[in-house]
């Protein structure tokens, strides 16, 4: 099989229907393919073991779909078992270094979890709070979304940074980031529950109302 980027835009062109799939979440200013979400993700799958020189060539693309297939082929690579440790760091580095081809909320979501958050597990997390002090808010938006790792299985250290890290951006004047706080917020409190209590308790009614409910959707009933 052909794994590059090449191969990758003409399997995605192939099966494309603008009419049909005109895919009116994404808000960038790149082309729109019209490939349904679940093909996506079937092609990338099929990529997943795409040398990462392909990747940056496939995040070169205008086009949306072919960047959104490049961030899921990180994220299916980042699921390989027995990864080394310097390919889950080249698969980190990736991500970041390319951030600025991330250009749709969708992107942020489908690898920042296993792919930054991940690599950062028994790391300093340092590199999340400075995505969270960015001024773009996709940055902002990958801050909070990739401490989701630290929920399954539930890694207590990293999700008291999870919860540093939603104390920062709760109110962040963007949706595209206050969106994942609560998220973060409710996949956390089904993982270290009293943790999650108490920072309710100590956020108190500074914490907006959708937020607190949605952080206590999976906590066990007193």
């Amino acid at each position: 099989m052909d794994l590059t980027a090449d191969a990758v835009v003409a399997d995605l062109r192939a099966v494309a229907d603008p009419q049909a799939h005109p895919n009116r979440h994404y808000a960038g200013t790149g082309e729109v393919l019209g490939v349904r979400m679940g093909t996506l993700f079937d092609v990338a799958k099929r990529y997943a073991a795409m040398p990462l020189d392909e990747v940056h060539r496939l995040l070169d693309e205008p086009a949306y779909e072919p960047r959104l297939a490049a961030f899921c082929v990180l994220d299916f690579a980042a699921r390989r078992p027995r990864l080394t440790d310097d390919e889950r760091e080249a698969l980190y580095r990736t991500y970041l270094d390319r951030h600025d081809r991330i250009d749709t909320w969708d992107m942020v979501d489908r690898s920042a979890p296993r792919v930054v958050g991940q690599y950062l597990r028994d790391r300093p997390r340092e590199p999340l709070f400075e995505l969270a002090r960015s001024d773009d808010p996709l940055r902002r938006r990958t801050a909070m979304t990739a401490p989701l790792a630290y929920t399954r299985p539930p890694h207590p250290a990293g999700i008291a940074d999870l919860l540093r890290l939603a104390e920062l951006l709760h109110a962040d004047p963007d949706p595209v980031v206050r969106k994942p706080v609560g998220i973060a917020l409710k996949h956390a409190g089904g993982a270290d529950p009293e943790a999650v209590r108490a920072f309710l308790d100590r956020m108190g009614d500074g914490l907006a109302a959708p937020l607190r409910r949605e952080a206590r959707q999976k906590l066990p009933a007193p």
